[in-house]
């Protein structure tokens, strides 16, 4: 499992299944990344990759100093395209529920 923290919103991916495809799994209302613990286990033992992390004001996060202004729907979106972006992901799947589903 590698730990990235890009814009202290920390991220957890796990490649440990191989080169499969890559799959991001974002949480719902009022979960975090470690709500999809056993699902990103199971698919990494099928060779998917797995990528998840804490959004803005959730778990270990720092929360945003307006939420009027950092809490728009494309400040949220960059929090999840900017880690993919730095680890060159060109396809990814999306999983999600909740206000994840919003999101995504």
């Amino acid at each position: 499992m590698l730990s990235l923290s890009l814009s202290r919103l920390p991220m957890m991916e796990d490649h440990t299944g191989g080169e499969g495809p890559t799959i991001l799994f974002v949480h719902g209302f009022p979960e975090l990344w470690y709500s999809w613990r056993h699902q990103m286990l199971s698919l990494s033992s099928l060779d998917y990759g797995t990528v998840t992390r804490n959004l803005h004001g959730y778990g270990d996060t720092d929360a945003p100093p307006s939420a009027t202004i950092a809490y728009t729907i494309f400040h949220i979106v960059g929090d999840l395209v900017a880690p993919l972006d730095a680890l060159y992901f060109d396809l990814v799947f999306l999983v999600s529920y909740d206000w994840g589903v919003v999101i995504t």
